[in-house]
Protein backbone atom coordinates (compact mmCIF):
# COMPACT_ATOMS: atom_id res chain seq x y z
CA UNK A 1 0.00 0.00 0.00
CA UNK A 2 1.38 3.40 -0.92
CA UNK A 3 2.05 5.82 1.96
CA UNK A 4 1.97 9.51 1.15
CA UNK A 5 2.14 12.59 3.34
CA UNK A 6 -1.21 13.98 4.40
CA UNK A 7 -1.57 17.74 4.84
CA UNK A 8 -4.44 18.61 7.16
CA UNK A 9 -5.90 21.99 8.07
CA UNK A 10 -5.63 22.26 11.84
CA UNK A 11 -8.38 24.86 11.99
CA UNK A 12 -10.81 22.23 10.72
CA UNK A 13 -9.40 19.22 12.53
CA UNK A 14 -9.40 20.84 15.97
CA UNK A 15 -13.18 20.48 15.89
CA UNK A 16 -12.79 16.73 16.26
CA UNK A 17 -9.22 16.06 17.38
CA UNK A 18 -7.11 16.72 20.45
CA UNK A 19 -3.35 16.95 20.75
CA UNK A 20 -1.57 14.68 23.14
CA UNK A 21 1.83 14.75 24.78
CA UNK A 22 3.78 14.23 27.99
CA UNK A 23 6.51 15.91 30.02
CA UNK A 24 10.08 14.64 29.66
CA UNK A 25 12.09 14.58 32.89
CA UNK A 26 15.79 13.73 32.74
CA UNK A 27 16.44 11.23 35.53
CA UNK A 28 19.38 12.75 37.43
CA UNK A 29 19.94 14.77 34.26
CA UNK A 30 21.46 12.63 31.53
CA UNK A 31 23.22 9.91 33.57
CA UNK A 32 24.18 7.90 30.49
CA UNK A 33 26.39 10.60 28.96
CA UNK A 34 27.43 12.65 32.01
CA UNK A 35 28.03 11.97 35.73
CA UNK A 36 24.62 11.99 37.37
CA UNK A 37 23.31 15.10 39.10
CA UNK A 38 26.19 17.31 38.00
CA UNK A 39 25.61 20.59 36.22
CA UNK A 40 27.08 18.93 33.12
CA UNK A 41 24.46 16.20 33.37
CA UNK A 42 21.63 18.69 33.84
CA UNK A 43 22.85 20.87 30.97
CA UNK A 44 23.09 17.85 28.71
CA UNK A 45 19.52 16.82 29.51
CA UNK A 46 18.17 20.31 28.90
CA UNK A 47 20.07 20.53 25.62
CA UNK A 48 18.49 17.25 24.56
CA UNK A 49 15.00 18.56 25.19
CA UNK A 50 14.14 17.64 28.78
CA UNK A 51 11.70 20.10 30.33
CA UNK A 52 12.67 19.07 33.85
CA UNK A 53 15.67 17.36 35.37
CA UNK A 54 15.27 15.16 38.41
CA UNK A 55 17.56 15.44 41.44
CA UNK A 56 17.77 14.08 44.99
CA UNK A 57 18.37 15.93 48.24
CA UNK A 58 20.03 15.02 51.52
CA UNK A 59 20.78 17.34 54.45
CA UNK A 60 24.36 17.85 55.63
CA UNK A 61 25.44 17.86 59.27
CA UNK A 62 25.12 21.66 59.32
CA UNK A 63 21.73 21.83 57.53
CA UNK A 64 22.74 22.42 53.93
CA UNK A 65 20.65 20.75 51.22
CA UNK A 66 23.06 18.57 49.24
CA UNK A 67 22.30 17.23 45.76
CA UNK A 68 23.00 13.52 45.76
CA UNK A 69 21.09 10.32 45.24
CA UNK A 70 23.21 8.38 47.74
CA UNK A 71 23.63 9.19 51.42
CA UNK A 72 27.13 7.73 51.17
CA UNK A 73 29.24 9.48 48.53
CA UNK A 74 31.57 6.53 47.86
CA UNK A 75 30.00 5.76 44.48
CA UNK A 76 29.97 9.32 43.13
CA UNK A 77 33.16 10.78 44.67
CA UNK A 78 35.23 7.75 45.68
CA UNK A 79 35.13 8.97 49.29
CA UNK A 80 33.44 6.99 52.06
CA UNK A 81 31.51 9.96 53.42
CA UNK A 82 27.97 10.11 54.82
CA UNK A 83 26.21 13.35 53.90
CA UNK A 84 24.23 13.72 57.13
CA UNK A 85 27.38 13.21 59.22
CA UNK A 86 29.58 15.68 57.36
CA UNK A 87 29.58 19.52 57.28
CA UNK A 88 29.02 21.27 53.98
CA UNK A 89 32.49 22.81 53.91
CA UNK A 90 33.96 19.30 53.69
CA UNK A 91 31.36 17.95 51.28
CA UNK A 92 31.93 20.84 48.90
CA UNK A 93 35.60 19.88 48.47
CA UNK A 94 34.74 16.37 47.22
CA UNK A 95 35.00 15.98 43.46
CA UNK A 96 32.66 14.04 41.23
CA UNK A 97 33.82 12.00 38.25
CA UNK A 98 33.97 14.99 35.91
CA UNK A 99 35.77 17.19 38.42
CA UNK A 100 32.71 19.10 39.58
CA UNK A 101 32.33 19.55 43.35
CA UNK A 102 29.24 18.40 45.18
CA UNK A 103 26.48 20.98 44.79
CA UNK A 104 23.89 22.43 47.14
CA UNK A 105 20.31 23.31 46.22
CA UNK A 106 21.14 27.00 46.65
CA UNK A 107 24.00 26.66 44.17
CA UNK A 108 21.74 24.94 41.70
CA UNK A 109 19.10 27.66 41.90
CA UNK A 110 21.73 30.39 41.60
CA UNK A 111 23.31 28.69 38.58
CA UNK A 112 19.98 28.37 36.70
CA UNK A 113 18.17 31.41 38.04
CA UNK A 114 18.41 33.32 34.77
CA UNK A 115 17.48 30.32 32.63
CA UNK A 116 13.69 30.29 33.05
CA UNK A 117 13.19 27.18 30.91
CA UNK A 118 15.29 25.08 33.30
CA UNK A 119 12.92 23.29 35.65
CA UNK A 120 13.48 20.73 38.37
CA UNK A 121 11.80 17.67 39.85
CA UNK A 122 13.16 17.40 43.39
CA UNK A 123 13.11 14.15 45.32
CA UNK A 124 13.25 14.38 49.10
CA UNK A 125 15.25 11.57 50.66
CA UNK A 126 13.70 10.75 54.02
CA UNK A 127 13.87 7.86 56.47
CA UNK A 128 10.73 5.91 57.37
CA UNK A 129 10.54 7.99 60.55
CA UNK A 130 10.54 11.20 58.53
CA UNK A 131 14.13 12.27 59.15
CA UNK A 132 15.63 14.74 58.59
CA UNK A 133 12.72 16.60 60.14
CA UNK A 134 13.79 20.02 58.89
CA UNK A 135 14.29 19.11 55.20
CA UNK A 136 11.05 20.62 53.87
CA UNK A 137 11.55 23.87 55.81
CA UNK A 138 15.05 24.19 54.35
CA UNK A 139 13.68 23.57 50.86
CA UNK A 140 10.98 26.19 51.29
CA UNK A 141 13.59 28.76 52.36
CA UNK A 142 15.72 28.08 49.27
CA UNK A 143 12.75 28.12 46.90
CA UNK A 144 11.50 31.42 48.26
CA UNK A 145 15.00 32.95 48.27
CA UNK A 146 15.48 32.27 44.55
CA UNK A 147 11.79 32.60 43.54
CA UNK A 148 11.72 29.11 42.03
CA UNK A 149 8.21 27.97 43.06
CA UNK A 150 6.93 28.08 39.48
CA UNK A 151 9.87 26.05 38.17
CA UNK A 152 9.85 23.03 40.44
CA UNK A 153 7.90 19.92 41.33
CA UNK A 154 8.47 17.53 44.22
CA UNK A 155 8.32 13.77 44.36
CA UNK A 156 9.05 11.39 47.19
CA UNK A 157 8.52 7.92 48.58
CA UNK A 158 7.72 9.70 51.86
CA UNK A 159 4.11 10.70 52.29
CA UNK A 160 5.15 12.65 55.40
CA UNK A 161 7.44 14.76 53.23
CA UNK A 162 4.65 15.53 50.76
CA UNK A 163 2.37 16.43 53.66
CA UNK A 164 4.95 18.91 54.97
CA UNK A 165 5.50 20.38 51.51
CA UNK A 166 1.75 20.81 51.03
CA UNK A 167 1.73 23.11 54.08
CA UNK A 168 4.87 25.04 53.20
CA UNK A 169 4.60 25.29 49.38
CA UNK A 170 0.98 24.42 48.54
CA UNK A 171 1.20 25.75 44.97
CA UNK A 172 4.03 23.39 43.97
CA UNK A 173 2.98 19.99 42.45
CA UNK A 174 3.65 17.00 44.73
CA UNK A 175 4.11 13.52 43.28
CA UNK A 176 4.07 10.34 45.32
CA UNK A 177 6.57 7.70 44.15
CA UNK A 178 4.85 4.31 44.27
CA UNK A 179 7.18 1.36 44.53
CA UNK A 180 4.10 -0.82 45.01
CA UNK A 181 0.50 -0.43 43.88
CA UNK A 182 -0.60 -1.32 47.42
CA UNK A 183 0.76 2.02 48.60
CA UNK A 184 -1.54 4.02 46.32
CA UNK A 185 -4.66 4.88 48.30
CA UNK A 186 -6.97 7.76 49.19
CA UNK A 187 -4.61 8.94 51.93
CA UNK A 188 -2.01 9.57 49.23
CA UNK A 189 -4.50 11.60 47.21
CA UNK A 190 -4.98 14.01 50.14
CA UNK A 191 -1.39 15.20 49.86
CA UNK A 192 -0.30 14.38 46.30
CA UNK A 193 -1.24 15.92 42.97
CA UNK A 194 0.33 13.06 41.04
CA UNK A 195 1.75 9.56 41.25
CA UNK A 196 5.06 8.32 39.86
CA UNK A 197 4.86 4.61 39.06
CA UNK A 198 7.47 2.11 38.00
CA UNK A 199 7.14 0.99 34.40
CA UNK A 200 6.96 -2.57 35.74
CA UNK A 201 3.64 -1.75 37.40
CA UNK A 202 1.88 0.68 35.12
CA UNK A 203 -0.81 -0.10 32.57
CA UNK A 204 -3.58 1.82 30.82
CA UNK A 205 -6.27 0.80 33.30
CA UNK A 206 -4.27 2.03 36.29
CA UNK A 207 -3.60 5.33 34.53
CA UNK A 208 -7.29 5.84 33.82
CA UNK A 209 -8.16 5.13 37.46
CA UNK A 210 -5.58 7.63 38.71
CA UNK A 211 -6.76 10.26 36.26
CA UNK A 212 -10.29 9.72 37.55
CA UNK A 213 -8.92 10.46 41.03
CA UNK A 214 -7.50 13.79 39.70
CA UNK A 215 -3.90 12.53 39.83
CA UNK A 216 -1.25 13.17 37.19
CA UNK A 217 0.60 10.01 36.19
CA UNK A 218 4.37 9.90 35.73
CA UNK A 219 6.35 6.78 34.92
CA UNK A 220 9.91 5.99 35.93
CA UNK A 221 12.18 3.15 34.95
CA UNK A 222 15.19 1.35 36.35
CA UNK A 223 18.71 2.51 35.46
CA UNK A 224 18.97 -0.30 32.91
CA UNK A 225 16.13 1.04 30.76
CA UNK A 226 16.65 1.13 27.01
CA UNK A 227 15.13 2.96 24.09
CA UNK A 228 12.98 -0.03 23.10
CA UNK A 229 10.88 0.70 26.19
CA UNK A 230 9.49 3.76 24.47
CA UNK A 231 7.76 1.75 21.77
CA UNK A 232 5.48 0.41 24.47
CA UNK A 233 5.40 3.34 26.85
CA UNK A 234 4.46 5.99 24.31
CA UNK A 235 1.06 4.37 23.71
CA UNK A 236 -0.03 4.97 27.31
CA UNK A 237 -1.92 8.16 28.30
CA UNK A 238 0.88 9.27 30.64
CA UNK A 239 1.48 12.83 31.83
CA UNK A 240 5.23 12.48 32.07
CA UNK A 241 8.23 10.18 32.19
CA UNK A 242 11.36 10.22 34.33
CA UNK A 243 13.92 8.76 31.97
CA UNK A 244 17.64 8.08 31.64
CA UNK A 245 17.29 8.84 27.91
CA UNK A 246 15.95 12.42 27.64
CA UNK A 247 16.95 12.72 23.97
CA UNK A 248 14.91 9.65 23.08
CA UNK A 249 12.07 10.89 25.27
CA UNK A 250 12.06 14.21 23.44
CA UNK A 251 11.83 12.48 20.05
CA UNK A 252 8.77 10.50 21.13
CA UNK A 253 7.27 13.49 22.92
CA UNK A 254 7.47 15.61 19.78
CA UNK A 255 6.06 12.84 17.62
CA UNK A 256 3.16 12.28 19.98
CA UNK A 257 2.51 15.99 20.55
CA UNK A 258 2.41 16.71 16.83
CA UNK A 259 0.18 13.73 16.15
CA UNK A 260 -3.57 14.20 15.83
CA UNK A 261 -5.37 11.70 18.01
CA UNK A 262 -9.09 10.99 17.83
CA UNK A 263 -11.12 8.55 19.90
CA UNK A 264 -13.10 6.27 17.59
CA UNK A 265 -15.02 3.06 18.17
CA UNK A 266 -15.92 0.60 15.43
CA UNK A 267 -15.23 -2.91 14.18
CA UNK A 268 -13.32 -3.07 10.92
CA UNK A 269 -11.31 -5.15 8.50
CA UNK A 270 -8.62 -4.65 5.88
CA UNK A 271 -10.27 -4.52 2.45
CA UNK A 272 -7.35 -5.42 0.26
CA UNK A 273 -5.83 -8.18 -1.83
CA UNK A 274 -2.67 -8.16 0.29
CA UNK A 275 -1.78 -8.28 3.94
CA UNK A 276 -0.40 -5.17 5.61
CA UNK A 277 2.22 -4.50 8.27
CA UNK A 278 1.14 -3.61 11.79
CA UNK A 279 3.24 -1.65 14.26
CA UNK A 280 3.69 -1.30 17.99
CA UNK A 281 3.07 2.43 17.72
CA UNK A 282 2.65 4.98 14.92
CA UNK A 283 5.53 7.19 16.10
CA UNK A 284 8.37 4.75 15.40
CA UNK A 285 7.61 2.19 12.72
CA UNK A 286 10.76 0.15 13.34
CA UNK A 287 8.99 -2.23 15.71
CA UNK A 288 6.66 -4.35 13.63
CA UNK A 289 3.95 -6.69 14.86
CA UNK A 290 2.18 -9.61 13.18
CA UNK A 291 0.89 -8.65 9.69
CA UNK A 292 -2.82 -7.96 9.20
CA UNK A 293 -4.52 -10.36 6.81
CA UNK A 294 -7.31 -9.19 4.50
CA UNK A 295 -10.80 -9.34 6.03
CA UNK A 296 -9.55 -10.27 9.51
CA UNK A 297 -11.81 -8.41 11.94
CA UNK A 298 -10.52 -6.03 14.64
CA UNK A 299 -12.03 -3.56 17.09
CA UNK A 300 -10.73 -0.01 16.59
CA UNK A 301 -10.56 2.57 19.37
CA UNK A 302 -8.21 5.31 18.14
CA UNK A 303 -7.46 7.15 14.92
CA UNK A 304 -4.05 8.83 14.78
CA UNK A 305 -2.34 10.92 12.14
CA UNK A 306 1.38 10.74 12.83
CA UNK A 307 3.96 12.38 10.58
CA UNK A 308 1.29 12.83 7.94
CA UNK A 309 0.13 9.20 7.94
CA UNK A 310 -3.24 7.86 9.20
CA UNK A 311 -3.37 4.86 11.56
CA UNK A 312 -5.92 2.89 13.52
CA UNK A 313 -5.21 1.26 16.86
CA UNK A 314 -6.58 -2.28 16.62
CA UNK A 315 -5.24 -3.75 19.88
CA UNK A 316 -3.03 -2.85 22.82
CA UNK A 317 0.27 -1.66 21.33
CA UNK A 318 -0.81 -2.56 17.80
CA UNK A 319 -1.53 -0.14 14.96
CA UNK A 320 -2.21 -0.42 11.23
CA UNK A 321 -2.36 2.09 8.42
CA UNK A 322 -5.91 3.39 8.09
CA UNK A 323 -5.68 3.10 4.30
CA UNK A 324 -7.91 0.24 3.21
CA UNK A 325 -9.30 -0.42 6.69
CA UNK A 326 -13.10 -0.19 6.62
CA UNK A 327 -16.02 -0.73 8.92
CA UNK A 328 -17.36 -4.27 8.88
CA UNK A 329 -20.82 -2.86 8.19
CA UNK A 330 -19.54 -1.59 4.83
CA UNK A 331 -17.76 -4.74 3.66
CA UNK A 332 -20.75 -6.23 1.86
CA UNK A 333 -21.05 -3.25 -0.47
CA UNK A 334 -17.28 -2.84 -0.92
CA UNK A 335 -16.02 -6.39 -1.50
CA UNK A 336 -17.59 -6.92 -4.98
CA UNK A 337 -15.14 -4.39 -6.44
CA UNK A 338 -11.99 -5.88 -4.94
CA UNK A 339 -9.70 -7.49 -7.49
CA UNK A 340 -11.77 -6.26 -10.44
CA UNK A 341 -10.44 -4.24 -13.35
CA UNK A 342 -11.38 -0.60 -13.81
CA UNK A 343 -11.10 1.92 -16.59
CA UNK A 344 -12.04 5.54 -17.20
CA UNK A 345 -15.68 6.58 -17.47
CA UNK A 346 -16.52 7.06 -21.19
CA UNK A 347 -17.47 10.73 -20.83
CA UNK A 348 -14.10 11.64 -19.27
CA UNK A 349 -10.81 12.27 -21.04
CA UNK A 350 -8.69 11.63 -17.94
CA UNK A 351 -8.88 11.20 -14.15
CA UNK A 352 -6.42 12.28 -11.47
CA UNK A 353 -4.56 9.82 -9.31
CA UNK A 354 -4.42 10.79 -5.62
CA UNK A 355 -1.94 10.09 -2.86
CA UNK A 356 -4.55 9.01 -0.30
CA UNK A 357 -8.28 9.07 0.42
CA UNK A 358 -7.48 10.97 3.64
CA UNK A 359 -7.01 14.68 2.80
CA UNK A 360 -6.29 13.66 -0.80
CA UNK A 361 -3.79 15.47 -2.99
CA UNK A 362 -3.40 14.86 -6.69
CA UNK A 363 -0.25 13.27 -8.05
CA UNK A 364 1.35 14.05 -11.40
CA UNK A 365 -0.15 10.98 -13.03
CA UNK A 366 -3.52 10.44 -14.75
CA UNK A 367 -5.77 7.57 -15.72
CA UNK A 368 -6.27 7.68 -19.49
CA UNK A 369 -8.96 6.05 -21.69
CA UNK A 370 -6.54 3.39 -22.91
CA UNK A 371 -5.65 2.14 -19.44
CA UNK A 372 -7.11 -0.75 -17.47
CA UNK A 373 -5.96 -1.33 -13.87
CA UNK A 374 -6.74 -3.81 -11.11
CA UNK A 375 -8.32 -2.71 -7.83
CA UNK A 376 -5.89 -3.68 -5.06
CA UNK A 377 -7.44 -1.95 -2.06
CA UNK A 378 -10.72 -0.19 -1.28
CA UNK A 379 -11.41 2.74 1.03
CA UNK A 380 -14.79 4.18 1.94
CA UNK A 381 -14.16 7.55 3.59
CA UNK A 382 -16.43 10.55 4.18
CA UNK A 383 -19.19 8.88 2.12
CA UNK A 384 -16.86 8.58 -0.87
CA UNK A 385 -15.49 5.41 -2.43
CA UNK A 386 -11.83 5.12 -3.41
CA UNK A 387 -9.86 2.44 -5.26
CA UNK A 388 -6.13 1.86 -4.93
CA UNK A 389 -4.26 0.65 -7.99
CA UNK A 390 -0.57 0.14 -8.63
CA UNK A 391 -0.39 3.76 -9.83
CA UNK A 392 -2.25 5.38 -6.92
CA UNK A 393 -5.75 6.07 -5.60
CA UNK A 394 -8.74 6.89 -7.83
CA UNK A 395 -12.18 8.23 -7.02
CA UNK A 396 -14.88 5.71 -7.83
CA UNK A 397 -16.85 8.56 -9.37
CA UNK A 398 -14.23 8.80 -12.13
CA UNK A 399 -14.14 5.16 -13.18
CA UNK A 400 -16.27 2.16 -14.06
CA UNK A 401 -15.79 -1.41 -12.95
CA UNK A 402 -15.34 -4.21 -15.48
CA UNK A 403 -17.46 -7.08 -14.19
CA UNK A 404 -17.48 -10.51 -15.75
CA UNK A 405 -21.21 -11.34 -15.91
CA UNK A 406 -20.47 -14.90 -14.82
CA UNK A 407 -18.36 -13.95 -11.78
CA UNK A 408 -19.32 -14.12 -8.13
CA UNK A 409 -18.32 -10.46 -7.80
CA UNK A 410 -21.02 -9.51 -10.30
CA UNK A 411 -23.55 -11.65 -8.46
CA UNK A 412 -22.64 -9.94 -5.18
CA UNK A 413 -22.96 -6.54 -6.81
CA UNK A 414 -26.40 -7.38 -8.23
CA UNK A 415 -27.67 -8.39 -4.81
CA UNK A 416 -26.89 -5.00 -3.31
CA UNK A 417 -29.75 -2.53 -2.81
CA UNK A 418 -29.63 0.31 -5.30
CA UNK A 419 -28.50 2.86 -2.70
CA UNK A 420 -25.48 0.68 -1.81
CA UNK A 421 -24.13 0.41 -5.36
CA UNK A 422 -21.27 2.86 -5.07
CA UNK A 423 -19.57 2.49 -8.45
CA UNK A 424 -20.66 2.30 -12.07
CA UNK A 425 -20.40 -1.21 -13.57
CA UNK A 426 -19.40 -2.13 -17.11
CA UNK A 427 -19.86 -5.71 -18.25
CA UNK A 428 -17.19 -7.67 -20.01
CA UNK A 429 -19.25 -9.15 -22.85
CA UNK A 430 -18.39 -12.70 -23.93
CA UNK A 431 -18.06 -13.62 -27.60
CA UNK A 432 -21.65 -14.79 -28.37
CA UNK A 433 -20.41 -17.56 -30.72
CA UNK A 434 -18.97 -19.47 -27.80
CA UNK A 435 -21.64 -18.82 -25.21
CA UNK A 436 -23.60 -21.80 -24.00
CA UNK A 437 -27.39 -21.79 -23.83
CA UNK A 438 -27.22 -21.23 -20.09
CA UNK A 439 -24.87 -18.34 -20.56
CA UNK A 440 -27.13 -16.79 -23.18
CA UNK A 441 -30.02 -17.11 -20.76
CA UNK A 442 -27.87 -15.52 -18.06
CA UNK A 443 -26.90 -12.70 -20.44
CA UNK A 444 -30.54 -11.97 -21.13
CA UNK A 445 -31.07 -11.56 -17.40
CA UNK A 446 -28.46 -8.78 -17.17
CA UNK A 447 -29.71 -5.24 -16.39
CA UNK A 448 -30.41 -3.04 -19.37
CA UNK A 449 -27.07 -1.46 -20.34
CA UNK A 450 -26.64 0.23 -23.69
CA UNK A 451 -24.19 -1.77 -25.78
CA UNK A 452 -22.04 1.31 -26.39
CA UNK A 453 -21.40 1.37 -22.63
CA UNK A 454 -20.11 -2.19 -22.62
CA UNK A 455 -16.50 -3.21 -22.93
CA UNK A 456 -16.48 -5.73 -25.74
CA UNK A 457 -13.82 -8.36 -25.25
CA UNK A 458 -13.39 -11.89 -26.50
CA UNK A 459 -12.76 -13.99 -23.40
CA UNK A 460 -13.19 -17.48 -24.83
CA UNK A 461 -10.86 -18.55 -27.64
Amino acid sequence: MQFKKISLGLSLLMIWFSLTGFTVVGHRGDPINQPEETFASFNQAFAEGAEYVELDLHVSKDNVLVISHDRNLQRVTGQNVIVSQTPWATLHTLKQKNGEPMHSLDELFAYYQNRPNAKFLIETKKTKKGNPQNMEALIAQSVQKYHMASRIMFHSFSLISLQNLQKLLPQVPRIFIAGSLKKINFEVFQYATGVNISSNLVNEQIIKQLHAAKQKVYVWDQMNENTDQWNWLVNLPIDGVVTNYPATGKQYQEAKTKAIDKKVTFTGALTSLKQETSYENPYNLSTKKTPIKPFSIYDVDRFIISQGQPYYQIATNRFISALGFNKVTNLKRLSPYLGQQLDLKPQLTLAHFYDSPFAPKTTRDYLLPTQTLQILTIQYHDSQLWFETQKGWLKAADVRIQFDPNSSNWSQYQQLPAQQKLAIPALIKFDRIHLSTNNQKHWQMMPNFHYNQLIIKTILQ
